[in-house]
């Protein structure tokens, strides 16, 4: 069944790129998540950090191919969920981390991730709010890295390689992403 969940993960270029890459990920649309008004849904309104609006990305996906919690890993494995309004050297209110939900039935699938996350650090800054309202970007940032393949991305590209294969179980996600897909590199590097 086709379902939809939205993360604000940082600049929405490199979360496009990383959803798109996950196997059962259908469409991945970048745009502007839980702003104040419609007329300000453009990314130069959204720039000022006055409509209160996040670059995220609406990620739609076939749920018999791939899981909720495979989707929270891929958003934890690649954000700094310490800092609020900032993701690597971009800053700002429109740079907020959240996972946005649709459907209600979702919160209680992201909260327990959540406070898995968040008992590995001091601060977590992470939004976790159901999805009020989402605009699509506009065209020129739909597709940005496929279309600029040396464009500006935070997320690590070695990420971006490897988290579509690496081996997801939601009965092993007991630990942060970041020391899964650590522990995992790691041995792969020993059985080279």
């Amino acid at each position: 069944m086709k379902r939809s969940i939205c993360f604000a993960g940082g600049c929405f270029w490199g979360m496009e790129a990383l959803y798109r890459r996950l196997p059962g990920v259908v469409d991945v649309t970048a745009g502007y998540a839980n702003g104040d008004e419609a007329s300000h849904a453009n990314y130069d309104d959204v720039c000022t950090g006055l409509t209160g609006f996040r670059e995220a990305v609406r990620v739609e996906y076939d749920d018999t191919a791939v899981s909720l919690p495979h989707l929270l890993f891929a958003f934890f494995a690649v954000i700094d969920p310490e800092t609020p309004n900032r993701q690597g050297p971009d800053f700002g209110s429109q740079y907020q981390t959240g996972v946005y939900w649709m459907d209600p039935a979702d919160e209680a699938v992201i909260r327990p991730i959540a406070a898995l996350e968040a008992g590995a650090v001091p601060f977590f800054a992470v939004e976790l709010k159901p999805l009020i309202c989402f605009y699509p970007a506009e065209t020129y940032h739909q597709r940005y890295l496929e279309k600029h393949p040396r464009g500006y991305c935070h997320v690590a590209p070695w990420k971006l390689a490897v988290l579509p294969a690496y081996p997801f179980s939601t009965e092993n996600y007991d630990r942060p992403a970041k020391a899964l897909l650590r522990a995992w590199e790691e041995s792969r590097e020993r059985d080279r």
